[in-house]
């Protein structure tokens, strides 16, 4: 090939990429992914030693599916995950990851995700904003047909006009599909609840989608500290015989559900079989409950809630600048106690209702605009609370919450002044309004 001569790939584009060093055949690239030992869930979540290292939320990621024998990662590009998913082929480079490729587009991706589950392996992939509601018919089918797999979400704008700014709008799409659904604060959760996810998804008695939701860029793109056990564990291999559904038989292909009548005919029949069906997968949302608390250690935290005057419920991001305000209230003599979601589905009502029964004030901070946690947190203490709940302040879009507007909120509801900054309909309970009240549980 003359020097001027320029390779390109099958598309026609210049392949600008340097290539591999040739190997000596000394140095095993796999070498130290091959001596990795199995350990038990047990020991890596609950006994193993940890060193602290400072890392973004991407390469969190990454250390958690480098310690989670992974079989398959399937990629395809969207901010802000992408920088994640090209770490996780580092990993495949590095023999941590069985198989890994660029999937066409994101419903090709959750296809193959699908496909990959079914036939036995431990899955991962990632997405965010409009990439996970393109793909989001193929995650809705996940929970129906009992695939285990671990998706993260980096949260982002997903309304015209289009942006990538943080915004968790889609936690709204997903909480309601029969997944299993955590939220993210920082990088360590990011961490443990990745690593956790799949520990949790295959267990027979659960056998459903895992979805690691954080607040893109807050989380993916800034730097924490992150305490991660030894690099040379990994949890054990996914045993699929121990599904709750038997895995893809190649002589004997699922695709003979599309010919069975009871199914596709719109009989009573078919009615009942999903309708049983869906009650089956939600009845198994709820048996992780004893799994959540025993790997992650809860659905949820709380912190100075005894004798608080008021308590901040809030998830994710806001979870961070809530505790902030929880300190700058302090030192306003004020006492705020602080109550940190984990885990979105199951939702942990039980464990709410026990710690805010009694509450004067709730405030929920959210990063979007419809403000999807304080509906859920509305509906959960209904009849055994009598706190006013300021669902907001809310931003949106990218915004940043000045930990000032979740302070103003806390002052706001204790004095009795009417607030500037969240909407009346959007104030239940207490001492407010009836027909406000029925406005905003009218628009659950």
């Amino acid at each position: 090939m003359s020097e001027t001569e320029v390779k390109t790939n099958p598309q026609g584009d210049p392949i600008t990429s340097v290539a591999v060093p040739k190997s000596d055949g000394k140095k095993d690239p796999h070498a130290e992914a091959k001596k990795q030992r199995v350990v038990t869930p047990e020991y890596m979540f609950h006994e193993a030693p940890r060193t602290k290292e400072f890392i973004t939320g991407s390469e969190a990621a990454k250390e958690a599916i480098r310690r989670s024998n992974v079989d398959l990662a399937i990629a395809y590009p969207i901010t802000p995950q992408s920088e994640t998913m090209q770490l996780v082929g580092v990993l495949y480079g590095e023999g941590y990851v069985k198989e890994y490729y660029r999937g066409e587009e994101e419903v090709g991706v959750m296809a193959a995700i699908a496909g990959g589950s079914r036939s036995g392996v431990r899955c991962f992939t990632a997405t965010a904003g409009p990439g996970t509601l393109r793909g989001l018919e193929g995650i809705a089918s996940w929970p129906g047909h009992r695939l285990p797999v671990v998706a993260m979400f980096t949260c982002r704008v997903v309304n015209a006009p289009l942006a990538i700014q943080p915004d968790n709008i889609e936690v709204a799409y997903l909480i309601n599909c029969g997944m299993i659904v955590f939220h993210a604060e920082n990088q360590q959760d990011m961490f443990d609840f990745i690593m956790a996810g799949f520990t949790i998804s295959e267990k027979n008695d659960v056998t459903l989608p895992v979805g690691v939701c954080c607040d893109g860029f807050f989380v993916t793109h800034a730097r924490g500290y992150v305490r991660m056990q030894d690099r040379g564990i990994k949890l054990p291999p996914r045993e699929a015989w121990r599904g709750a559904v038997p895995v893809l038989d190649a002589e004997n292909p699922p695709a003979r559900l599309s010919r069975d009548a009871p199914v596709q005919k719109s009989n009573f029949m078919a009615y009942n079989i999903h309708a049983v069906w869906q009650q089956e997968v939600w009845a198994a949302v709820e048996r992780s409950r004893k799994y959540i608390n025993r790997y992650m250690g809860g659905l949820l935290t709380a912190e100075n809630v005894d004798d608080a005057e008021a308590i901040i419920i809030a998830s994710g991001s806001a979870a961070a600048q809530s505790r902030e305000a929880v300190r700058l209230c302090a030192e306003k003599g004020i006492k705020v106690g602080l109550i940190k979601i984990r885990s979105l589905r199951p939702f942990p009502t039980q464990e709410l209702r026990a710690l805010c029964g009694k509450a004067k004030l709730i405030v929920v901070p959210e990063f979007n605009y419809v403000g999807w946690l304080a509906k859920e947190v509305a509906t959960a203490i209904y009849g055994y609370s009598k706190a006013k709940i300021i669902g907001g302040p809310r931003v949106y879009g990218g915004q940043s919450m000045p930990v000032e507007l979740i302070v103003d909120e806390v002052e706001s509801g204790l004095t009795g002044k009417k607030s500037t900054n969240v909407a009346l309909s959007s104030i239940m309970g207490g001492q407010v309004n009836p027909d406000e009240v029925a406005h905003f549980m009218r628009s659950i």
